[in-house]
């Protein structure tokens, strides 16, 4: 990607059944994981969620969950710009296209949506009340 070309299968699969095994030791080992990676497709979800041993394919019930960063492509295209010109992305922004028509949003997964034009604390925080539910606050 860094190339200018697009993963093929062949390229991604591989890599998403390395992050399979790593989510499988955390969920048998019971450690709580965040995992970074595009998993623009169902069946690279589908990939993931077997880490947890339970999984029933096709069910969408597992241990490994799924968040999804909610922008429009031209935010995405404006942020992707600016990272590249500051030398902090691997990928060339004339490959978003290509991602975005990968990306694969199905309601029955029941995916959490995030927006992700919000502030990195309000970001963070709709983050955590969508994995942990609303803190109450505590009386001292």
């Amino acid at each position: 990607m860094h190339q200018g070309i697009p993963l093929t299968e062949e390229d991604r699969i591989p890599w998403l059944e390395i992050l399979q095994d790593a989510l499988r030791e955390s969920l048998i080992s019971g450690k709580t994981v965040v995992l970074s990676c595009s998993a623009l497709q169902k069946q690279y979800r589908e990939i993931l969620r077997s880490a947890d041993c339970n999984y029933h394919h096709g069910s969408f019930n597992s241990a490994v969950k799924f968040l999804l960063l909610d922008a429009k492509a031209e935010v995405l295209a404006e942020r992707l710009d600016k990272r590249a010109a500051e030398g902090k992305h691997f990928m060339p922004a004339k490959l978003l296209q290509s991602q975005l028509e990968l990306l694969q949003i199905d309601d029955s997964e029941a995916l959490c949506k995030v927006d992700a034009t919000l502030n990195p604390q309000a970001l963070v925080n709709a983050i955590k009340t969508l994995i942990f539910g609303p803190r109450k606050p505590i009386a001292l």
